[in-house]
């Protein structure tokens, strides 16, 4: 069973950035970035291809967070500059255990880290 561990979140004021990385155990195809607020559904994020890493992002994100991985290490990353209050949540890793077009719905996603807080204070 793949495990996918999150790790960076923290607390941070209005503007400031943080890095979320997330280790996979093993090889995960497509890998996207999800998150959840407080009595809100999980939403997408970030997503990126396992073929040539291209990207897909939420409006809400766009020239803000920026996606990558590094294949040899099983790892991904989201970088997150200009943080605002609206982007706290918990934030969770997902990986595709089949090679796919990139996506943005939860379902598509086989594997899920248990997520980390992020908390961006006003």
């Amino acid at each position: 069973q793949e495990q996918l561990v999150e790790s960076g979140g923290g607390l941070v004021q209005d503007g400031g950035s943080l890095r979320l990385s997330c280790a996979a155990s093993g090889r995960t195809f497509n890998m996207a970035w999800f998150r959840q607020a407080p009595g809100k559904e999980r939403e997408f994020v970030a997503g990126i291809s396992w073929i040539d890493r291209s990207t897909r992002y939420a409006d809400s994100v766009k020239g803000r967070f920026t996606i990558s991985r590094d294949n040899g290490k099983n790892t991904l990353f989201l970088q997150m500059n200009s943080l605002k209050p609206d982007d706290t949540a918990v934030y969770y890793c997902a990986g595709e255990s089949f090679l796919g077009p990139l996506g943005s719905n939860a379902p598509q996603y086989d594997y899920w880290g248990q997520g980390t807080q992020v908390t961006v204070s006003s």
